[in-house]
C-alpha cells in the first residue's frame, strides 16, 4: 500500500523574472520525491495563494524589486497566508512549516515588525560568509554547517535594528548575522531569523548552487557591474568560491535539506497516534 505523500507549496515570488532560484529549489525538493509532492503558486504574477488546509510545508522564494511595495492584492493575500499559518500553529498539534528566502524573508520581517527594513547604500552580491549567533549555534536549520558558513547574498535591501519587544512577544530569535566588516561603521544586517519552531527565514539564498551562480556571472552586464564596483580581484575570488565544495555547494546540500528533513519528521510524529498503555 502506497503511503500518502506530504504536500508542499512553493510560493513563487519572482514575478515572472527569469531566475535560477526556482530550478535550485525544485532540484532540492525532488531529492525528497518519495515523501513529498509539490505545486508552485505564482504569488506576485497571478496572486495565486494555496489553501492552508492542503499543505503542511511551504518554501517561499526570493524575488526582485522592493519588499516595501505591493499592489494591494497579492501582497495582502500573502500577509494573510502568513497570519493563517501562524494562527494555525498556535491551535493545532500538527504544525505548518515554512521557509522564507530573501524577498519573502524581508516581507515577513516587515509584516511581523521585527526590524527596520531599508534600502542598502549599495547592492550586496557575491559568495559571503554568514555568521551564526549564539542561538544560531544550536539552531537545527544550520546543523552540519560551519561557523561561519558560506552562501550567495544578493540584495538591495536589508533588515536592521531588531525590535526586541516584538522578538520577545513572538518568541523569535536572530540566528545569523552579516559578515563582520571592521573597516566600516555600518550595522550588521540580520541574515536569518527563527520566527518560531516552524517558521524560519534567511536573507541569503540557501538554494543557490555553483551552476546557478556561474550562469548569473556569465551575463556580461553582471560581470561588468561587479568588476566596476568590486574590482577584478573580487570577481576572481567569487569564481574561486564556486569550486570550493565547503562553500555554497555545502550550504546547498545542507540547509534546505535540514529544513525538509526536520519538517517531515515533525509532521510524521504529529500524525502518529500515541499508544495508550
Amino acid at each position: 500500500m502506497r503511503k500518502k505523500k506530504i504536500n508542499l507549496a512553493i510560493l513563487d515570488m519572482y514575478d515572472g523574472e527569469a531566475n535560477q532560484g526556482m530550478r535550485c529549489i525544485k532540484e532540492i525538493v525532488d531529492r525528497f520525491s518519495d515523501q513529498i509532492s509539490y505545486r508552485v503558486y505564482d504569488v506576485r504574477g497571478k496572486a495565486e495563494l494555496p489553501d492552508i488546509l492542503e499543505y503542511d510545508i511551504y518554501i517561499s522564494t526570493g524575488g526582485p524589486g522592493d519588499p516595501l511595495e505591493g499592489d494591494g492584492n497579492w501582497d495582502l493575500k500573502y500577509f494573510d497566508l502568513l497570519d493563517q499559518i501562524w494562527i494555525w500553529n498556535q491551535n493545532h498539534s500538527q504544525k505548518k512549516h515554512i521557509l522564507l528566502i530573501c524577498h519573502s524573508y524581508q516581507m515577513a520581517c516587515r509584516h511581523f515588525g521585527l526590524g527596520k527594513l531599508s534600502k542598502r547604500k549599495s547592492t550586496s552580491f557575491g559568495v559571503m560568509s554568514i555568521h551564526k549567533t549564539i542561538d544560531g549555534m544550536t539552531d537545527p536549520l544550520f546543523q552540519n554547517l560551519d561557523n561561519p558558513f558560506w552562501a550567495v547574498d544578493s540584495r538591495d535591501y536589508q533588515v536592521l535594528q531588531p525590535n526586541h519587544k516584538k522578538f520577545n512577544l513572538l518568541g523569535a530569535k536572530i540566528i545569523a548575522l552579516e559578515k563582520i566588516r571592521s573597516h566600516v561603521e555600518y550595522e550588521r544586517a540580520i541574515m536569518a531569523i527563527r520566527f518560531s519552531d516552524e517558521i524560519v527565514g534567511t536573507q541569503f539564498h540557501p538554494e543557490a548552487d555553483p551552476v546557478s551562480f556561474m550562469a548569473h556571472l556569465k551575463k556580461a552586464e553582471v560581470r561588468e557591474k561587479i568588476i566596476a564596483s568590486k574590482g577584478k580581484a573580487k570577481f576572481r575570488t567569487m569564481l574561486e568560491h564556486l569550486v570550493d565544495e565547503n562553500k555554497i555547494y555545502k550550504t546547498n546540500e545542507t540547509l534546505i535539506p535540514n529544513f525538509l528533513e526536520q519538517s517531515i519528521r515533525k509532521i510524521k510524529t504529529a500524525k502518529t497516534p500515541s499508544l495508550i498503555i
